[in-house]
């Protein structure tokens, strides 16, 4: 697959097919977000990858009710290492570069998925502290995304987006 088209035709899917994902597609996935760039090369990012249905609910609570993420094959909980980035960049790797880094490694994940006839949700809203407990996540990680992955179950429509003019600004603002 072309990767424009990825771009362009990823939808967030929010219904998802019974059918499970194999262990084989969860490892092409993760092997696509290590691929992601990082400040130094640092690669501060850890994933905890979540198949039982208990434990989809306790993340669907922790993220604020949101029951759709028990509908999901698997879920992916992203997380940043603040102390390694810290190590090679101080305050702003801690505060900033660890999380563009996993941002980076999450579209990964979202493309990769695409291109596999995959649907897949990016959950940001949740309480870090709630799904950091439930996933037992350790000091100096932090969970930066909820990642839904299954087999999509709905086709939403395509979306409305801003022209480039809209948003490009050459020299100065």
């Amino acid at each position: 697959m072309d990767v424009f088209e990825a771009i362009k035709g990823r939808r967030s899917i929010r219904a998802f097919k019974t059918r499970n994902v194999s262990d084989e597609i969860v490892e092409k996935l993760l092997d696509a977000a290590r691929f992601a760039p990082s400040a130094g090369n640092i690669q501060p990012w850890e994933f905890v990858v979540i198949k039982k249905a208990e434990m989809k609910k306790k993340l669907g609570e922790a993220a604020f009710g949101q029951s759709l993420i028990e509908e999901a094959s698997i879920v992916i909980v992203v997380c940043a290492n603040e102390v390694s980035s810290a190590r090679g960049y101080g305050l702003r790797g801690k505060s900033l570069y660890c999380i563009q880094d996993t941002a980076a490694a999450t579209q990964n994940i979202l493309l990769a998925a695409y291109s596999l006839g995959l649907g897949t949700c990016w959950i940001g809203a949740f309480n870090e502290q709630e799904v950091a407990k439930v996933v037992k996540i350790p000091e100096g990680i932090r969970p930066t995304a909820v990642i839904l992955v299954g087999y999509p179950d709905d086709t939403p429509s395509p979306r409305n987006m801003r022209s480039v003019s809209q948003i490009v600004h050459y020299e100065t603002f």
